[in-house]
């Protein structure tokens, strides 16, 4: 910067106060803004039991609905019998005379009963049933009723099972359900595996039914009648 002339012209030495002239009248103007008061007027207040009549009245808002149409119930359409009239084209005389007979308790009347003859419906001996009128029965030798036969025949399924070699050593259990067909004769046929285990132990449980002894037979109307017949064999390791 070049010298001035005169050092009463330079302003650098006036600078702090300046600053603090402004700073001053920076703070007058704060005081004056902070006690600067706002004229304002009292309101009046509105008591509750003031009467409502200097309000304006409220105008309720109406909207009409449009008519529904009216629906006409449905005619009832009443069938009247008709009656056809027919000429009489029938020769016969239709001055009719009717005999009375003199009936009394002397008077013998010959009334022969008919006879009456009922039609039996043929049983299907070929046709294989699920459930007959008589079911059959295990072991009619000492048992009377299909409970006691389901008895005997779980002690003897229980007594000729042979565990087999290969399933005992792999752990293998379960129970196998098996159906079969008691013909007419009483005797087991038609062995199937419906649900099964493993085939050692499918062939196993099938084996055992096959070497059942005869059954009664299961009878329909009296005929005896092949019927289905279904048992389930439970192999467990003891």
């Amino acid at each position: 910067m070049l010298p001035k002339k005169r050092k009463s012209a330079d302003l650098e030495n006036k600078k702090s106060l300046f600053f603090e002239i402004g700073l001053a009248i920076a703070l007058l103007m704060v005081f004056i803004a902070f006690n600067w008061r706002v004229p304002f007027h009292e309101t009046e207040e509105i008591d509750a039991a003031q009467e409502l009549t200097d309000l304006e009245e409220i105008i309720p808002i109406t909207r009409q609905e449009p008519e529904k149409p009216k629906v006409k119930p449905p005619v009832k359409i009443r069938v009247q019998d008709v009656i056809t009239i027919v000429e009489n084209d029938s020769k016969e005389d239709p001055n009719l005379v009717i005999e009375e007979e003199n009936i009394n308790q002397e008077t013998e009347i010959d009334a022969k009963p008919e006879e009456v003859t009922f039609e039996t419906e043929e049983v299907d001996e070929t046709a294989i049933f699920v459930v007959v009128e008589e079911m059959p029965i295990f072991r009619p030798d000492i048992c009377k009723t299909m409970a006691e036969g389901n008895i005997e025949l779980s002690k003897y399924i229980q007594k000729s099972i042979k565990y087999p070699v290969i399933a005992s050593e792999n752990g293998i259990t379960g129970r196998v359900f098996v159906r079969f067909v008691v013909g007419r004769d009483g005797r087991v046929k038609n062995v199937e595996v419906l649900r099964g285990v493993d085939p050692y132990l499918d062939k196993e449980a099938v084996r055992v039914i096959e070497s059942l002894p005869p059954f009664a037979p299961g009878k329909q109307r009296g005929v005896p009648v092949q019927v289905t017949y279904s048992t389930s064999i439970n192999f467990v390791l003891q």
